[in-house]
């Protein structure tokens, strides 16, 4: 809440240039229109001091230029404007639901698919200071390894700790996103997303994509899918008695099934086929989903003339006093 101060007639302020106006004519009238007294030599009076009283013989004159001042700001009308604002920061949850099959092993990403998404993610988590933020992986199966908190210290530990294997193998992309949505189907927050990443295609799990869409529909979660992985045959590594070998293997993307589960929800669908592009994906959704803040301002107007008013009056009186008692000019 603040206070400023605001004037209704503000065209009465410019009466105040007549102040000093009127103040130069009190100097010249003192100079041109004085008596004087002709002696013929000033040594007699050179030591007489000069009373306290004659010092003050101007104040009458400051008084009534305060008295007028105050009177034109009355009548300028001031008003006092106390304002209230009610901010609002509209709360994001966000869950990032993470492939983990075997095929992000690929290393057309630099050490390979997983970690580059891990990393981005991580990043990612920076750039949302204050929303909540969770995780579930999923591969031929899916769960929660984080659910919604602000502890992004503890979400970015275990996002570091993600690893292919953890769960059977396979792409179950419905079962991933169902997961996702069961962490925010709850939430009180007004707006709710979802950031499914995968480089494969749906070919297990218990729920369909598509209806697994529709669910997050129905719960007004928005769904962003990102693609992940080269076009083109890509380097894969594979566990042989001598070793590991590299084969090139082509790992295709469902785009279609992608693009249409985030239209479905009102999200957008990205590809990203390197590591700069993965990181370029999160800042566009970091920036379609900044929290928007609602400033609701509250105003009320008050007169302040009175104070002003009863000042002038309070003067008035002193110069009057003054000017007749202590202050008076005999002549």
């Amino acid at each position: 809440m603040f206070t400023e101060i605001t004037f209704a007639y503000k065209p009465f302020l410019y009466f105040l240039l007549v102040i000093p106006l009127l103040v130069a004519y009190y100097i010249w009238r003192g100079k041109y229109l004085h008596s004087e007294m002709q002696y013929s030599h000033s040594g007699f009076i050179r030591n007489v001091k000069k009373s306290f009283r004659l010092y003050l013989l101007h104040l009458p004159l400051v008084l009534r230029m305060f008295v007028l001042a105050l009177l034109i700001v009355a009548l300028a009308r001031p008003q006092s404007t106390s304002r209230t604002q009610d901010v609002t920061i509209e709360g994001i949850d966000i869950v990032v639901a993470l492939d983990i099959s075997g095929s992000m092993l690929a290393e057309d990403f630099k050490p390979n698919r997983m970690e580059a998404a891990k990393e981005t993610a991580i990043e990612f988590v920076n750039m949302r200071p204050g929303d909540r933020i969770g995780l579930t992986i999923f591969s031929g199966e899916s769960f929660t390894m984080v659910p919604l908190t602000t502890d992004h210290e503890l979400l970015k530990d275990m996002l570091r700790s993600v690893q292919t294997g953890m769960v059977e193998d396979g792409t179950a992309i419905g079962d991933g996103l169902a997961t996702a949505i069961n962490r925010l189907r709850e939430s009180d927050a007004i707006s709710k997303v979802i950031i499914l990443l995968t480089d494969g295609i749906n070919n297990t799990g218990v729920i369909d994509p598509l209806t697994a869409a529709e669910i997050a529909q129905i719960y007004n979660i928005r769904v962003y899918t990102v693609g992940v992985g080269s076009s083109g045959p890509v380097p894969y590594p594979f566990q042989t008695p001598f070793g590991v070998q590299y084969r090139d293997v082509e790992i295709p993307v469902d785009e279609p099934l992608l693009q249409e589960m985030a239209e479905m929800t009102g999200g957008l669908y990205f590809w990203a086929d390197n590591q700069a592009a993965l990181s370029e994906i999160y800042s566009e959704i970091d920036q379609l989903e900044r929290s928007k803040i609602d400033v609701i301002e509250f105003a009320r107007k008050s007169d302040e003339y009175l104070p002003f008013i009863l000042l002038a009056l309070l003067l008035a009186g002193l110069e009057f006093v003054l000017r007749n008692t202590w202050l008076k000019v005999t002549t």
